[in-house]
């Protein structure tokens, strides 16, 4: 593509998702339902209370830039103008019609907050519930496919690229289906993101960063992202980091298959990263110690990985939809994993702003007060980077035949993988903890914690793989004893019962995802990934208390004062 001038390229990104209707291809069928779903007289609220919509509490997004040099400020600019249009594309990919029109609809600006943070009708951390009138419950596979296609219809189909990452599902004129890769469906978009990339790896001062963005760019117009993986791995030293792409699977909940648009802007704080440069060393060792018989733990995670820690600036797209990320473990590809293990990224900013928002009033309502002390941001910091750091550890291929994990357990792939890397966190915190590893604090500090942890998580709902996982380890660790409950109806962690219930959940789901049993983890979902009714009762305790389910972000180049 020749390279766009400063002009035209502030046009085209002002303009390109107005006209990608004008595209070749036939619009899908969901696009042209969540078009069409929309009545003209403004959609109302339905099925909430208007006290719902203040479930988010705002968070500025800044951090000290003092320490870069004008290019890289410049660069941060690029950077950002690339993630909002990986965040137009999100909304194409999560609603299907335009992001600008279906606000502009909404005359109550509480109500169109809402449903900006949510990306569409439909409340993310309510089942996906749609809480606006004229649209129906969410489609299972979101705008990925068809609103009238199965599961079963695609799997019987001669479709080249049905389990496909990077392409979405059509059909055409005569009722068959067919794929179209996202370098296509999304082309006039995705070329203004990839020279915004380019451009930002002009100002580049690091050469691994610089060659990054310009793989990155040429992966967004090929589909193929391994390389710009590989090349993201080999970097060590950038202050200034971005992860953009279609890359989570979470949005596609008919199959788990096909990944959406999200990025994250970042600056690296040094001092804290050096304080986790040793951990990821570990990952081989602890591997050959998983609770778990030998067949499941045969493969050998990357040791060269890296552990650091971040202040995030900016989120877009999946990243940003609904309940946000607080730490990542990219990237997702398997022969990366096995070849280079992954990079942890902890978002302490926005780390922080969740333990001090949500997690402290929450234990203050649900824990007893003579362990509230044991809830600590050491704890908080960590439990949440060795739950990045586990997604290493475990099993990516299974043993019989079925494939990678992923595909043998299609849409609760990620919901089993969350609850591993959940649980073996723990089991790392522990084990690093009796070898002298940890320094920080004490296993029930962390134990403690880690059980607040899952009232703040649990509230995401069944729409979210974290909030499913968080409802069966809940459940699961209820079963077993792990905690009790005293007169007031407050919790307490019981140590030696949760220690034990940890080594049996995560025995149960290294092999469940070791033997890619469709049929048993389907039925663990079923049976332990819902509410019960007196987890509901105490949760509603926390809603009557008005503490907020997560936050809302405040960001972007004005925020950060860059031009």
């Amino acid at each position: 593509m020749s390279k766009l001038s400063k002009i035209s390229q502030a046009l085209l990104i002002s303009s390109v998702f107005a006209l990608g209707a004008c595209s070749k291809q036939p619009q899908s069928t969901t696009e042209q339902t969540a078009a069409s779903a929309q009545p003209s007289s403004g959609p109302e609220l339905i099925n909430i209370e208007r006290e719902r919509l203040n479930i988010y509490t705002d968070f500025e997004l800044n951090t000290d830039l003092s320490h870069l040099s004008g290019n890289q400020q410049k660069m941060l600019a690029k950077l950002i103008d690339a993630s909002k249009i990986m965040d137009q594309l999100f909304w194409r990919q999560a609603f299907g019609g335009e992001q600008q029109d279906f606000l502009a609809s909404l005359d109550d600006e509480q109500v169109r907050h809402f449903a900006k943070i949510n990306y569409g009708p439909w409340d993310r951390l309510n089942g996906d519930q749609p809480f606006l009138s004229g649209f129906e419950h969410k489609p299972a596979g979101a705008q990925f496919y068809p609103a009238d296609m199965t599961k079963e219809e695609l799997e019987q189909s001669s479709v080249k690229d049905k389990t496909g990452l990077y392409s979405i599902i059509k059909r055409d004129d005569k009722g068959e289906l067919y794929s179209v890769p996202y370098s296509v469906e999304y082309a006039q978009a995705l070329e203004a993101a990839a020279d915004l990339l380019r451009q930002a790896s002009e100002l580049a001062d690091n050469k691994e960063f610089a060659n990054y963005l310009s793989m990155r760019a040429d992966a967004l117009l090929s589909d193929d992202y391994q390389a710009s993986d590989f090349a993201w791995m080999d970097m060590k030293n950038n202050p200034i980091d971005v992860v953009i792409g279609p890359i989570e699977t979470y949005e596609d909940q008919l199959f788990g298959y096909r990944a959406a648009f999200e990025s994250y802007v970042l600056v690296k704080d040094m001092a804290w990263s050096e304080r986790l440069a040793k951990f990821a060393q570990f990952l081989p060792e602890l591997q050959k110690g998983l609770p778990v018989a030998d067949q499941y733990k045969q493969e050998v995670p990357g040791s060269d990985a890296d552990l650091n820690a971040y202040d995030v600036i900016y989120y877009a797209g999946h990243s940003n939809a609904g309940s946000k990320t607080i730490a990542i473990n990219l990237p997702n590809d398997e022969q990366v994993q096995l070849e280079k293990g992954t990079r942890r990224l902890q978002l302490k900013n926005a780390m922080r702003a969740k333990f001090d928002k949500i997690l402290m009033p929450i234990a203050a309502e649900l824990i007893v007060p003579e362990q509230r002390k044991h809830i600590t941001f050491d704890a908080f910091f960590a439990n949440t980077m060795f739950h990045e750091v586990a997604h290493g550890l475990g099993i990516k291929n299974t043993i019989t035949g079925k494939g990678t994990v992923r595909q043998s357990l299609q849409e609760h792939a990620s919901a089993l993988e969350e609850g591993k890397a959940d649980i073996l966190g723990l089991y790392m915190v522990e084990q690093l903890l009796n070898k002298g590893e940890i320094t920080e604090g004490t296993l029930e500090d962390y134990y403690v914690t880690f059980m607040a942890g899952i009232f703040r998580s649990v509230r995401f709902g069944a729409s979210s793989a974290h909030g499913k996982a968080n409802m069966i380890r809940f459940n699961f660790f209820k079963q077993e004893g792990a905690f009790s409950k005293d007169e007031n109806g407050l919790y307490q962690v019981n140590m030696d019962k949760m220690a034990a219930a940890m080594s049996k959940l995560s025995n149960l789901i290294l092999t469940l995802q070791g033997d890619g049993d469709y049929q048993k983890v389907d039925q663990l979902v079923a049976t332990m990934g819902e509410i019960k009714p007196e987890l509901a009762a105490d949760l509603e305790k926390l809603s009557k208390a008005n503490i907020p389910v997560d936050v809302d972000f405040i960001q972007g180049k004005k925020v950060l004062g860059l031009n």
